[in-house]
């Protein structure tokens, strides 16, 4: 029994150090064809132009293309389900969102993905304030003044979003909620279509992720009434945030990460955190980045041990508040 006992461990040994130099294996020849990043959002958004930023530097630095591929529905769960069920060979990844990882676990009873065991966390990629934005002809300039007006015509205003459960659907649904204001929804299939049905006119305002807002602010399209988190940003100086503006404490942060499907070997996910690592601090990326008002975070952030962490704090610091808020998909 003895000798069958150590018979058991040693091929339990032997197993797991093949595993291992499988995994090496893999790693050393990895990536041997072009990579696809899913977006689980519509082309236009604000993550979508993340990823078109980020791809180019990364297929320099893997030798392989780095393919966008955006599959728009159902507050990302397709595309983020796509990439949870896909095989764990590296060659599907996907930028999730504090949507897709935070909001959509508090949003849906039966999610089809587990956000923190069915994916292999790669490394946090930016950070992202949330800005309330209008009609460039909409008559408000300050929040108090926006939030006066729209509850007066709140029967004839309408605000958009990137799609139901989206980052800009509940940051506007948290920030109605903790002003009074009660107007209809009208949910887009990305960020990009929503925009621009608010320049033409079809909705009164959004809550839009800076990246996707920076340019038309800077362009006159629209126009910024918020921005919703605590400290102003340097990208955005005379902008007031929400917080200043007489709503204490009401901050929206967006957040994107690389994620691939779980079992994935060690030694891609590390390649990969390096070559993220090393596209991040790039200056092409970063002066890119900050031109649209996303905040690249910094090496200790960018760990697969760090975005496993955050997840799991995200989760438990969203849930309350969108339940309190009775903000339910099923």
């Amino acid at each position: 029994m003895k000798l069958c006992h150590r018979n058991f461990l040693c091929l339990a040994a032997g197993v797991a150090a093949l595993a291992a130099l499988s995994g090496i294996a893999s790693a050393q020849t990895y990536p041997s064809r072009p990579v696809t990043m899913v977006v689980p959002f519509a082309a236009g958004g604000a993550f979508d132009v993340i990823a078109r930023v980020m791809t180019p530097r990364l297929s320099q630095i893997l030798q392989q293309q780095v393919i966008v591929e955006n599959v728009g529905a159902a507050a990302g769960i397709v595309g983020t389900g796509r990439v949870a069920q896909a095989a764990p060979d590296g060659y599907s990844m996907l930028l999730g969102t504090v949507g897709t990882h935070a909001y959509n676990p508090a949003l849906y009873k039966k999610l089809p993905y587990n956000p923190v065991s069915d994916f292999a966390p790669v490394g946090l990629v930016a950070e992202q304030p949330m800005v309330l934005i209008a009609r460039k002809d909409f008559p408000p300039n300050t929040l108090p003044e926006f939030v006066a007006y729209v509850k007066a015509n709140s029967n004839k205003f309408q605000y958009g979003s990137a799609g139901v459960g989206s980052t800009t659907h509940l940051a506007c649904a948290l920030f109605n909620a903790a002003s009074g204001i009660n107007v209809t929804h009208i949910p887009y299939r990305g960020g990009g279509p929503a925009m621009s049905d608010m320049i033409g006119g079809q909705i009164q305002y959004m809550c839009s992720n800076a990246p996707g807002a920076v340019p038309q602010i800077q362009g006159g399209s629209v126009k910024a009434i918020a921005l919703l988190q605590r400290e102003r940003s340097p990208l955005m100086p005379d902008l007031p945030t929400a917080h200043e503006q007489g709503l204490p404490d009401f901050e929206a942060i967006s957040w994107s990460g690389l994620f691939l499907p779980k079992g994935t070997p060690a030694p891609i996910v590390t390649k990969l955190n390096l070559a993220l690592g090393e596209a991040i601090d790039s200056k092409a990326v970063q002066d890119r980045m900050h031109d649209l008002g996303t905040t690249l975070v910094d090496a200790p952030r960018r760990s697969p041990a760090y975005l496993h962490t955050l997840v799991e704090r995200e989760i438990a610091k969203w849930g309350p508040p969108i339940k309190a808020a009775g903000i339910s998909l099923d």
